[in-house]
């Protein structure tokens, strides 16, 4: 290995593949619903950008690729008006917002709800406290 390096030099999460079985409902979703900025499509993958890492839309290629994708915690600043805006869009809410954990200078808080295929998604806010 060179100079310290550990690992393969990974430096950031670059795309997340979201397992889909309706390409277009699903880009409804992310780009409607959750706002995330719609990059481009090729062929049945579409691609959102959220905060620098890709997310591509697919359906599963093979049956053992076809199962719920990996929970994705959204980063927002107001958790308790995301959590709103997703109940007025009619979202399935799994897990109403509340605290995770208490840290030193902030509070986080996550609450769970699922995209149009099943997924379960999260969002997260790391709420300061008022002081």
């Amino acid at each position: 290995m060179s100079s310290g390096m550990k690992g393969v030099g990974i430096a950031r999460l670059g795309q997340v593949a979201v397992n889909v079985q309706d390409v277009a409902r699903a880009t409804a979703f992310y780009r409607d619903v959750l706002g995330l900025p719609f990059l481009f499509a090729a062929g049945q993958l579409a691609f959102f950008d959220c905060g620098g890492v890709r997310l591509m839309l697919d359906r599963p290629e093979k049956p053992e690729f076809d199962h719920p994708s990996s929970i994705l915690y959204f980063l927002v600043p107001d958790i308790q008006a995301a959590h709103r805006r997703l109940l007025e869009a009619g979202v399935a809410i799994v897990e109403e917002p509340r605290v995770i954990a208490p840290m030193p200078d902030h509070d986080l808080w996550m609450g769970f709800f699922r995209d149009t295929e099943g997924n379960v998604m999260a969002l997260m806010s790391e709420v300061p406290r008022k002081g």
